[in-house]
C-alpha cells in the first residue's frame, strides 16, 4: 500500500529535562532514526520539528508556533503529503517497526491506531486515510494545543493490539527500559 509518513519530533521533553528526546540513542541510533527506518517504504517522510543531523531522506517542517503540539504539527505536515494513507508516529517510538504492516493491513475507512496494553488508543502510532485527517483539521479553529483524541473524535478508528511496539520514552526510566530492552 502506498503511504506517506509524518513523524512528530517537536516536543519540549519537560520530563526529560528538555533534552532533545528524538536524538536519545537506543541500540546505538537516535530514536528518530529508528522511527524513520520503520517507515522507509513511505513515498514521503516528513519530520515535524527542528532539523537534526541525520542521514535520512526526509522533508522537514515546523508547526506554527513551534511547540504547538501534535495537532499543530500534523497541520504543518499534511500539506506535504499526497498519498491516500498517512502513517502518523511520534519520534520516541524506537520499537515501532513491527507495527507498520499490521496498522496498514487493518486500515478501515478512517484510521487505525495501536491499542496499548493499558487500554488506551495511541493516535501517534497510527495510520489514517488522508482525507479523514484533512477533514478533521478543517474543523479545528486553533490547532495549537488541540488534542489528537479530540481531533479524531467521531472518526471510525480500528485498533491493533500493541504488545509493546508503541512503548514511548517520556521519562529517564522509560529511556533506560527501552535502551536496555533493545540492546539485550
Amino acid at each position: 500500500m502506498a503511504y506517506d509518513a509524518v513523524v512528530l519530533a517537536g516536543g519540549a521533553a519537560r520530563r526529560l529535562d528538555g533534552v532533545d528526546k528524538p536524538m536519545l540513542e537506543v541500540a546505538g541510533r537516535p530514536m528518530l532514526v529508528h522511527v524513520l527506518d520503520a517507515v522507509a517504504a513511505a513515498q514521503v517522510r516528513i519530520v515535524v520539528g527542528p532539523r537534526r543531523p541525520i542521514d535520512r531522506d526526509v522533508a522537514w517542517c515546523r508547526e506554527d508556533p513551534p511547540g504547538g503540539g501534535p495537532v499543530a504539527g500534523l497541520g504543518a505536515a499534511l500539506p506535504l503529503t499526497t498519498a491516500g494513507t498517512v502513517v502518523v508516529l511520534a519520534a520516541d517510538l524506537p520499537g515501532i517497526a513491527p507495527a507498520i504492516d499490521p496498522l496498514l493491513d487493518a486500515l478501515p475507512t478512517h484510521g487505525v491506531a495501536l491499542l496499548a496494553r493499558d487500554g488506551r488508543r495511541n493516535h501517534l502510532a497510527a495510520a489514517w486515510r488522508r482525507d479523514t485527517l484533512v477533514n478533521a483539521l478543517a474543523r479545528v479553529d486553533d490547532l495549537r494545543g488541540a488534542s489528537m483524541r479530540g481531533l479524531l473524535a467521531g472518526a471510525t478508528v480500528a485498533e491493533v493490539a500493541d504488545p509493546g511496539w508503541g512503548d514511548d520514552c517520556d521519562t529517564w526510566a522509560d529511556w533506560a527500559t527501552l535502551r536496555d530492552r533493545r540492546t539485550s
